[in-house]
């Protein structure tokens, strides 16, 4: 009996106590830590490159592009780039350097709308010169017109389409001397005044009369009242022919101080009526001239009236 006692081994059972899941109590915790901290870290470098601007992100992945390595000791880079500079350092090559984002942002606007302006300029020289050649059709086909074509010039100046009626040594516009049309120019102003309604572009007409003096009439009247009733009396013939009387924005009269023949300044052709198609530039020109005017005239009436009001008031 003592020997089967002696020849049996002993067996220790050891339970090792565990925890529900299979898994030490607080690991899960840890990695959960973890994971909310890279979510952290990566939505912090989102909101850093949405922030950053484009000259810091540009050197950020010139830097990452040439390894420490070449960095350091010099050499080829593997980036796509190439640097002048053994070892790194600024590129002499660079124009720009790092700008700020605001900047960038106006430099882009101000391209934009330079690339938009010269769009529209473009745009509107198109249609100027597609309603010269149809005044032109019109003075070749139009029979009230035809018999009057070598009066009739029609050119693009750097304010637009200029359409000018001229003197000729027997066919004057006017009656000497006064702003009564003749029957004929009547006609051809009339004529013009309709097909300027194609276009929305603004009108100008100018009055201009040949160096010869005024010869007579009240006094103080000379050849610059006379041009400015031309006009008027022109401006009011358009509108008679159809043209929205809206579209005028200038009438003046300039005497004989804008010449076509410099040379005889008492050439016929110096007598004449310019109807301006204006382009959009030297509209806003002359709006922006009237909006100045209207400003300093305001300005002075308020000063007229402070010094008024300072002026001591009788007893």
């Amino acid at each position: 009996m003592a020997e089967d006692i002696q020849q049996k081994p002993f067996v220790v059972k050891r339970i090792k106590k565990r925890h529900g899941g299979g898994h030490p109590s607080g690991v899960w915790k840890i990695a959960y830590a973890d994971f909310v901290t890279a979510m952290m870290a990566f939505f912090l470098l989102m909101w850093l490159l949405s922030s950053t601007d484009a000259g810091t992100l540009n050197g950020v992945s010139e830097y990452f592009k040439m390894p420490l390595k070449v960095a350091l000791a010099g050499g080829e880079s593997s980036g796509g780039s190439s640097n002048p500079l053994k070892g790194g350092g600024k590129d002499l090559l660079e124009r720009d350097g790092q700008v700020k984002k605001g900047d960038t942002r106006k430099q882009k606007e101000v391209i934009k709308l330079d690339a938009a302006k010269a769009e529209l300029r473009r745009a509107e020289l198109v249609r100027l010169k597609s309603l010269k050649q149809k005044v032109e059709e019109a003075i070749e086909t139009n029979p009230a017109l035809r018999q009057f074509k070598e009066q009739l010039m029609v050119d693009i100046t750097t304010e637009g389409l200029r359409i000018q009626i001229v003197d000729e040594q027997n066919r004057p516009m006017f009656a000497v001397g006064r702003a009564e049309l003749q029957p004929y120019t009547r006609v051809i102003l009339r004529e013009i005044g309709k097909t300027l309604n194609e276009v929305s572009n603004r009108i100008s007409l100018s009055g201009h009369t040949d160096a010869r003096l005024y010869p007579s009439g009240e006094r103080g009247y000379s050849n610059w009242e006379l041009s400015a009733d031309r006009a008027n009396a022109s401006r009011r013939e358009l509108i008679a022919g159809g043209m929205d009387d809206s579209k005028i924005l200038r009438v003046v009269g300039l005497s004989s101080a804008v010449m076509l023949d410099k040379d005889h300044p008492f050439n016929p052709i110096n007598r004449r009526i310019s109807i301006i198609v204006m382009n959009k530039e030297s509209e806003e020109a002359i709006t922006r001239e009237s909006e100045h005017v209207v400003e300093i005239g305001s300005q002075e009436q308020i000063n007229k009236e402070k010094m008024e009001n300072a002026a001591p008031q009788p007893h």
